[in-house]
């Protein structure tokens, strides 16, 4: 076999050559180009996706949401989704729904807007109905709970703005006790403290937590007892009036007026207490609920 040299200007350089050349050109070309679009599998080309939300960036939108002052909405960031979800009520003009686009500025893109029937409200009743009862005012029990020999339950914050005692009938002849704590808006809990008149004060719950997709069980004492799901946690609501409650659990579940303070659980799990929501049980709705855990710590009382 005779080796044919390489040497500039012989005849076997040129294939070489012409290789180098049309590699230099492919690679200037994609510089001035950028990134080739991707193709999918039935043969299109589709551009890169656009960068993701950062956690600051949807800080920011959900911030915006509250800074738009829009009463009957609620809102969570959805991390998974890389969203700020809003749910309006019925109140809720189109207006007021641009001005909340219009208040997240260039982070509108990364908000998802959904309509709900009815008016986002705290579940209070007034004169009528049971199981608790203060002046004017009716609302449900959450759970029970101690700190050492003490005796307490645990309800909504506004009812426990609104009644300084508490009885067990209608007639307010049964005494329970007074409110010694309670916290609205911005939370949505208070503790009441069994006086020594007798009633029975029945436990049996333990501290549990919320997670989306969770099954839960909620009581009131206008509706009863009905059940649904988890939706969203870390809720903000703003109802009626500015007023705006924070660290929400989100559920689709119904309550109506007098539910407030109710339990929400999940078998012996105690996670929340209703604090409101919109719609009614015949034809559905969506309601809100104060995580218990905060409320045990801040009032140093446990679950028995």
């Amino acid at each position: 076999m005779r080796f044919i040299p390489t040497t500039p200007g012989s005849v076997a350089t040129r294939p070489a050559r012409l290789i180098t050349l049309v590699a230099l050109v492919a690679l200037v070309t994609s510089a001035m180009t950028g990134p080739a679009a991707s193709r999918e599998p039935d043969g299109r080309t589709s551009s890169p996706e656009p960068d993701e939300p950062t956690a600051a960036e949807l800080a920011e939108v959900h911030a915006a949401v509250g800074e738009a002052e829009v009463d009957g909405l609620a809102w969570y960031t959805d991390a998974a989704t890389g969203e700020v979800v809003v749910t309006a009520d019925s109140t809720v003009s189109a207006a007021e729904r641009n001005a909340v686009r219009k208040e997240a500025g260039a982070g509108a893109d990364d908000l998802t807007i959904k309509r709900v029937d009815g008016v986002f409200k705290p579940m209070l009743a007034m004169y009528s109905g049971n199981p608790v009862y203060g002046r004017s005012t009716r609302c449900s029990l959450g759970f029970n709970v101690r700190s050492g020999a003490k005796h307490y339950f645990i309800t909504a914050g506004h009812c426990g703005n609104k009644v300084s005692m508490w009885y067990a009938n209608s007639s307010k002849t049964k005494r329970i006790g007074p409110t010694v704590g309670s916290w609205y808006p911005n939370n949505d809990y208070a503790l009441v403290k069994y006086d020594p008149t007798g009633l029975k004060r029945p436990g049996g719950y333990i501290l549990g937590h919320a997670w989306v997709g969770r099954g839960v069980t909620r009581e009131g004492s206008t509706t009863g007892r009905h059940s649904g799901t988890i939706t969203a946690v870390n809720v903000t609501v703003r109802y009626g009036g500015g007023i705006v409650v924070r660290g929400m659990i989100q559920a689709d579940i119904c309550a109506e007026p007098g539910d407030s303070g109710g339990p929400l659980y999940r078998g012996r799990r105690a996670i929340g207490i209703t604090s409101g929501g919109a719609g009614d049980c015949p034809s559905g709705g969506i309601t809100f609920y104060q995580p218990v855990a905060e409320v045990v710590k801040a009032y140093g009382v446990k679950l028995y």
